[in-house]
């Protein structure tokens, strides 16, 4: 599916975009990490030497006086567009200028802090899940968003370079799909070590769109260790083991053939209406900021539903915290 969903312009005007506010007590600091996988080649580029990886972590600070983190490169935003039909006069570097929450560097908490380990959509951007992994930081949780070399449409490497997406320009096949994910479970298990080497962490869980969700829950069964899975929208290939630990599938109303046989303890499966892929992303909001249609649902509300099930989901199977599930008008539980 397209980047920010099939849309057309509904208005000459851009405005300068910007995030929700955070709903959590701390204020929030981000870094971004370079880590290179030297145990592996690159899978898509083999030539490219070992596999890198870019990783924004956000994380509740002790005071918010630095500088705003960056959203994305405007090489990184033009890459995004250049890909959107309909948004031929949207300012390519327009989402270089999103307004974002976290600090730059903030000083850390100074105490171990519960792991959310997140993995973007097939051709999105890490920096697409900010606004969940800013709320998430704002409650206390550490945020780990990976950035799936050569699956994205545009990684910025600290030397400036940028890369692009080669899976994309292949045939999109379930075999395709199948070796997408396993490369995935190593890309996450691999940042989980090391930002467990870097940070005090205390239990882990993934979630992630698309399929970064298909590649969170498969995560979660190649490692015990980890608590909790959210899967936001994202059909799963290959089919998912029997797990004894607990996963939320979010998503909209769908016909996905590979949910219902999904078997965890506990499986919580919820539909949000008026929603789309995209909807679970920061394009929520942001489509509408640009200038692009977007889903009915309001974007703001998009973002709060997403955000208030995701917390009520990992302060529960994560934290162990017996918190009332939230209620929505617009969400439906399903078997």
């Amino acid at each position: 599916m397209d980047i920010l969903t099939v849309g057309a312009l509904v208005s000459g005007l851009v405005t300068t975009p910007a995030l929700p506010v955070p709903t959590g007590p701390h204020p929030v600091g981000a870094k971004a990490l370079h880590l290179v996988d030297r145990s592996r080649p690159d899978p898509w580029v083999p030539a490219s030497g070992s596999r890198q990886l870019m990783v924004t972590v956000w994380y509740p600070a002790l005071s918010s006086k630095t500088k705003r983190f960056r959203y994305v490169t405007t090489a990184e935003s033009a890459n995004i567009l250049a890909r959107v039909p309909g948004a031929e006069d949207v300012p390519p570097g327009v989402l270089a200028t999103t307004r974002t929450h976290a600090r730059s560097g903030a000083p850390m908490v100074r105490k171990a802090l519960p792991l959310v380990v997140l993995s973007p959509g097939f051709s999105f951007p890490r920096a697409t899940l900010t606004s969940l992994g800013e709320d998430l930081a704002s409650r206390g949780y550490l945020v780990a968003a990976v950035e799936h070399t050569y699956e994205s449409v545009g990684t910025t490497f600290p030397d400036g370079h940028t890369t692009t997406c080669v899976v994309c320009e292949r045939p999109q096949t379930k075999e395709l799909g199948a070796q997408v994910s396993a490369g995935r479970v190593k890309d996450l298990t691999f940042v989980i070590d090391q930002v467990k080497k870097r940070f005090n962490v205390d239990r882990v869980a993934v979630a992630g769109h698309s399929m970064g969700g298909n590649a969170a829950v498969h995560t979660m069964a190649a490692r015990p260790s980890i608590r909790a899975a959210v899967d936001f929208d994202g059909s799963f290939m290959p089919d998912v083991p029997p797990l004894k630990r607990p996963v939320l599938l979010m998503g909209a109303v769908r016909t996905d053939a590979t949910w219902p046989p999904v078997q965890a303890k506990p499986k919580t499966w919820v539909e949000v209406t008026g929603t789309d892929h995209s909807s679970f992303t920061d394009y929520a909001i942001l489509r509408g900021q640009v200038g692009l249609t977007s889903q009915p649902l309001d974007g703001a509300r998009a973002v709060e539903i997403t955000r208030a099930y995701t917390a009520w989901f990992l302060d529960r199977h994560l934290r162990g915290r017996q918190v009332a599930e939230p209620e929505f008008p617009e969400v439906r539980r399903r078997a």
